[in-house]
């Protein structure tokens, strides 16, 4: 059986070299190290690309969320697992949208890192606590089903345009001066939808909103 091939896209270069020495000893093949993004799509070779690209997110000349985009673009196949030190909604929901199969720390255990590996090669998508397997899972689901529908036929005009903007990188009191509402209002658009979709966070609202074809991925 041939080994699983690796790409690295980190800056940090001590880190990244750690990270290589690591993945070979989890039993992988490190078939590229990159300092940028743009160096990880200059040196990809169609005629050989790994298996999965662990991408960091914070990189000069084409970070990893427009990386992660130039990729599903370019190469659909390939899959992206983030690895990154930001744990908030924002960078989570940017990365999911824009092409990450899996996202998880850089101080993760090793035999999570290589979880989320086998994950990805095996079912091509990785959940974890950060990313519930049912909010991961729901991106790519293709099953409609009558409750869906019929949870979207009670959304009103008000609650799909904050879903959307909801979906954006605006903060929570930007979305509410572009409405022209109070931040309590949007709250409260917030909190109903929470309990009108059975969602607990941001990301499952964003996740939602890509299922249900409210916003589309970039």
């Amino acid at each position: 059986m041939n080994k699983v091939k690796i790409a690295l896209a980190d800056d940090h270069v001590l880190l990244r070299n750690g990270l290589a020495g690591l993945i070979t000893n989890l039993g992988y093949t490190v078939l590229l190290e990159c300092s940028t993004g743009k160096e990880l799509t200059e040196k990809l070779d169609k005629n050989n690309l790994p298996d999965v690209v662990l991408m960091d997110i914070n990189m000069p000349e084409m970070d990893g969320y427009e990386t992660t985009a130039w990729l599903k673009t370019h190469y659909p196949l390939l899959n992206v697992l983030a690895l990154s030190m930001y744990d908030d909604e924002n960078a989570i929901i940017r990365m999911l949208r824009n092409g990450a199969r899996g996202y998880i720390m850089k101080d993760s255990d090793p035999l999570e890192l290589k979880r989320a590996i086998d994950d990805i090669v095996e079912k091509g998508v990785h959940y974890s606590e950060l990313v519930t397997g049912k909010l991961l899972h729901s991106i790519y689901n293709v099953n409609g089903n009558a409750g869906h529908s019929q949870q979207l036929l009670e959304l009103n005009e008000r609650e799909i345009e904050f879903l959307k903007l909801a979906s954006t990188e605006m903060t929570y009191r930007e979305i509410a001066e572009h409405m022209h509402l109070s931040p309590r209002t949007i709250d409260g658009y917030r909190d109903s939808l929470f309990e009108k979709l059975n969602i607990k966070n941001r990301v499952g609202l964003v996740l939602y909103a890509i299922k249900n074809g409210i916003v589309q991925l970039n």
